[in-house]
């Protein structure tokens, strides 16, 4: 998995997450990840399926897990505040 570009958001009073963009050859796709400051709360969506049908639904979830371990220490390095 490749981090394409993350971006931190403070999220004013609440939660603050990072937002990456990352290529996965293994699943032929590119990911949509949010990932909050809490561990185990990951969201994943394919990007390539957003931009084709612009789908959120059931049919565009991910499992989170793969992503939270592989990436998490990777995506929080630099914003750790």
């Amino acid at each position: 998995m490749e981090i394409v570009q993350k971006v931190y958001h403070s999220n004013g009073s609440n939660a603050p997450f990072v937002v990456a963009i990352v290529d996965d050859p293994a699943a032929g796709d590119t990911k949509l990840v949010i990932m909050f400051e809490d561990d185990e709360y990951t969201a994943v969506l394919s990007l390539d399926r957003l931009i084709e049908s612009e789908d959120i639904g059931d049919k565009n979830s991910h499992s989170a897990d793969k992503y939270e371990y592989a990436l998490r220490d990777e995506l929080w390095n630099d914003f750790n505040y």
